[in-house]
């Protein structure tokens, strides 16, 4: 069994929020699986159209119950968003708390649901950290395939091929046209696509418009799109004015490795260590794993990348509240080298305040001028994760 790093307040209501598949139900079933709590599943079709004619409903039914519930569960509590102001209306007439998930707040939003106004936290829940999988965590298995929990049930490289592909068109059909957020799925199909392709890179919003053949402004509501449901995050480009962050285009980071692969069409491309592209897809997890642990540990980590006009890149930038920056370079190798940290060794003299890392699968840690080369699980520690 898989214990998740995430820890729930246990004396307020809470959301949980996370994309499809990330194990929402399971983990809230897990803890919260008592008989002096009420779990209502909103998949049923049944209970979601009844909360959603008659949200009063939730008052009854409650009123009936013998014993009051220390804890009301509402799973994917978008399908019935008028019960969010029955929820509202318990929480500041009688205390009761309220567990409340959902795959994002962008459809609770569109609908003008009630957020509680601050009453309920907010929690995101990811696909499964190395942390989590314990000995069970192998790194070529979740390069190429991901961490989505489900892909621990299957045994063979088709299976996994198989739910991943059926995850990328559930996304489409389900969280997209089932919820009406675009209207004209077609151009957004080819988005995705190309977005996947182009993953972790600096966004091109200008080539993407063209290669699928939607407007700017279209592309950058796309993203956000992408965003809003989880699955996946913008790092900005470092600059001590906030200003000028927002002004140079960021880049895009899927939330998950196999996910993606899924939606560029490479599940039947293995990687391969030592070449650009496992490079690629191995720097894209390590930031995805520092994403995912500073949110559990509500670290308030703030994640940058630098790229200057002559190319010259570092890969993640971490603003960290009450400690030094972090300037991090990831490398797929299995030997640093000096010639690795050029980068580092020209940029991060210019960083104020600031230490300087290079995480690797070299599992030697030295220290190359004044760059502190780390085993990835062991740099992921020392970044206070």
């Amino acid at each position: 069994m898989v214990n998740r790093i995430i820890d729930f307040s246990s004396k307020n209501s809470f959301f949980v929020f996370g994309a499809r598949g990330t194990g929402k139900t399971h983990l809230l079933k897990q803890r919260y699986a008592r008989e002096n709590n009420w779990y209502i599943d909103l998949l049923d079709p049944e209970l979601a159209r009844k909360y959603l004619l008659t949200p009063s409903a939730l008052l009854q039914e409650l009123a009936a119950k013998k014993q009051v519930p220390e804890w009301i569960i509402i799973d994917e509590v978008q399908k019935a968003p008028a019960l969010l102001d029955i929820v509202h209306k318990q929480i500041e007439a009688t205390k009761q708390k309220f567990i409340l998930s959902g795959s994002s707040a962008r459809k609770l939003k569109r609908g003008a649901a009630n957020l509680l106004a601050g009453r309920a936290f907010v929690y995101n829940l990811f696909p499964l950290t190395a942390k989590e999988m314990g000995v069970e965590f192998d790194l070529e298995e979740a390069l190429n395939w991901g961490t989505l929990p489900k892909l621990l049930e299957y045994d063979n490289p088709t299976d996994k091929k198989e739910y991943l592909r059926a995850y990328a068109s559930t996304y489409l059909r389900e969280e997209i046209l089932q919820e009406q957020i675009i209207r004209n799925l077609e151009p957004f199909h080819r988005f995705l696509s190309v977005a996947a392709q182009m993953g972790s890179k600096v966004i091109n919003y200008s080539k993407i418009a063209q290669d699928t053949g939607a407007s700017v402004p279209t592309v950058q509501s796309y993203f956000q799109i992408l965003e809003d449901t989880l699955l996946g995050f913008t790092l900005p480009q470092f600059h001590e004015s906030i200003r000028k962050r927002q002004r140079a285009n960021p880049k895009f980071y899927f939330f998950d490795s196999g996910v993606q692969r899924a939606l560029a069409e490479e599940l039947n491309t293995t990687l391969t260590p030592r070449t650009f592209h496992y490079g690629h897809v191995f720097e894209q997890f390590v930031i995805n794993e520092i994403y995912r642990l500073q949110s559990y540990y509500r670290k308030d980590y703030r994640l940058s990348y630098i790229l200057t006009g002559a190319g010259v890149e570092i890969d993640l930038i971490i603003e960290r509240p009450g400690l030094k920056r972090a300037a991090v370079e990831i490398k797929s190798a299995t030997t640093v080298a000096q010639g690795d940290l050029k980068s580092l060794l020209t940029l991060g003299k210019d960083i104020p305040d600031c230490e300087l890392f290079c995480l690797s699968n070299d599992p030697v840690p030295k220290v190359i001028e004044n760059v502190h080369c780390l085993p990835w699980q062991t740099g992921l520690i020392e970044l206070g994760l």
